[in-house]
């Protein structure tokens, strides 16, 4: 069971054409003015002689290439990572070429060349941000190295002591790697979420429509039973009265078969649905058993057990039959019948405080490589996950697993059963991994009458 994390198949969503260029334009343009105030300030409050010709032409660049891209392209176009790592190395050489023409590292705005890496590394995938990371650190360090100095209209070189413009340097360029490292890593794991969420909703909806689904089967069922019965008996009748015309009488016999076997559809369809106290509520094994029925005939032999932690509570618990928590568990026991090598155990213990449902199994468990990160969407595959054809290590159905029971307010424990855990010492041991849920039991015990309860009588 060592590579039970890639439960769920399915691809992750695969991110392409993410940023819209009129995001990038409206960053553009505000670089664009604040460029072009701090030349305007530089020159006329601080009496700093720029080259103003050549610093206005640098930032015109930026302002025509705002202008074609809003003439040239809709509003809503959105890039492709090519496009967006041009765009943002555009961006990146523009302000770099102005740093060079006003004074380079000497320049305390120099910092701001960090801007164009750190948006490609939530934006784009590793192979752009790392293109762009390295060009940044070439295209800054030519600046240190190649620009035109600071000097004051009365002939004054403004300048950092050379200790201070090399700090500025090495700062830029461990800048460009941790922000880009860190910024790409947080948005990764954002996106991984935001996929694993999706992927749980649509679980959801679909366990949802499925315990929708068993509801109208088994109300169709017995809303019919009173009619066919009905057909069934007077077709029998009339059968009985048509002895002297067969052909009648063939014709009554044949309606009564087809109404015997509609019941037998009914009846085979209502199985979804189960019966009419099992609707809302059922007992807890019967959900556990509802949970594992996919899974009963793969050859792996399934135990169930039940039993309460204190005496005096021996009656099995009635809880609410959740599409949530079935999804769940019925994903918990999908695993572990992978992964055994012969045998599953789903066990509950209840008090008055709790619920719990442990599933194990006699397989190989968890690896410890990944046990603390259990949980977390999109796992990176690993060397041993061709043992198990179709899992492709991304994890995605554990996490949506533990996302469904902390919904219905489970706290889940992974762990590997080294030994054995049960309280009856005959109990074999448990060598695989092992999946704790624990509920608190006013989360799960149902009412009394949250069944659909028994039929009333009509009054006359």
């Amino acid at each position: 069971m060592a590579q039970r994390l890639e439960a769920q198949p399915g691809p992750a969503e695969i991110h392409h054409d993410w940023v819209r260029l009129r995001t990038l334009i409206f960053l553009r343009w505000t670089a664009i003015v604040g460029q072009l105030g701090a030349i305007f300030v530089a020159y006329f409050v601080y009496d700093i002689a720029l080259d103003l010709a050549l610093c206005l032409a640098t930032v015109a660049a930026a302002i025509a290439a705002n202008l074609v891209a809003i003439f040239l392209f809709p509003d809503t176009k959105r890039l492709t990572q090519p496009e967006a790592a041009a765009t943002l190395m555009f961006d990146m050489a523009q302000l770099a070429l102005l740093l060079s023409i006003t004074g380079g590292m000497n320049n305390p705005f120099a910092l701001l060349i960090l801007v164009p890496v750190t948006i490609a590394a939530t934006a784009l995938e590793r192979s752009a941000t790392i293109l762009l990371g390295l060009a940044t650190m070439v295209m800054i360090s030519i600046v240190a190295v190649v620009y035109l100095p600071l000097v004051s209209k009365t002939g004054e070189v403004i300048a950092v002591p050379d200790v201070f413009e090399f700090g500025y340097w090495l700062s830029i360029i461990i800048g460009v790697a941790f922000l880009g490292a860190y910024a790409h890593k947080v948005a990764s794991e954002v996106r991984s979420m935001g996929d694993a969420l999706r992927a749980t909703q649509l679980a959801l909806a679909r366990e949802q429509k499925l315990t929708d689904l068993g509801g109208v089967v088994a109300a169709a069922a017995h809303e019919l039973g009173t009619p066919l019965a009905t057909i069934k008996l007077v077709s029998s009748e009339l059968a009985d009265e048509l002895e002297d015309s067969p052909d009648l009488r063939d014709d009554a016999l044949l309606i009564r078969e087809q109404a015997n076997r509609c019941r037998d559809i009914l009846h085979s369809m209502g199985r979804i649905g189960k019966d009419d106290l099992h609707m809302r509520s059922a007992p807890i094994v019967a959900v556990l058993r509802e949970a594992a029925d996919p899974h009963m005939e793969r050859g792996i032999e399934i135990h169930f057990d039940a039993h309460p932690i204190v005496e005096g509570l021996e009656r099995q618990p009635t809880i609410y039959r959740y599409p949530e928590l079935i999804h769940a568990l019925r994903n918990f026991i999908q695993n572990a019948v992978d992964f055994a090598q012969s045998t599953v155990w789903v066990e509950a213990e209840w008090d008055d405080e709790e619920i719990t449902v442990r599933i194990s199994d006699d397989g190989r468990g968890y690896p410890a490589s990944v046990l603390n990160r259990i949980g977390d969407p999109f796992l990176q595959p690993r060397a041993n996950a061709a043992e198990r054809k179709g899992y492709e290590g991304m994890g995605l159905g554990v996490f949506i697993a533990k996302t469904l029971i902390e919904r219905t307010g489970g706290r889940l424990t992974f762990s590997n059963g080294d030994v054995p855990f049960a309280p009856r010492a005959a109990a074999p041991v448990r060598s695989g991994a092992v999946v704790e849920v624990v509920w608190p039991a006013t989360r799960l015990l149902a009412r009394d009458e949250a069944g659909l309860g028994l039929n009333q009588p009509i009054a006359v």
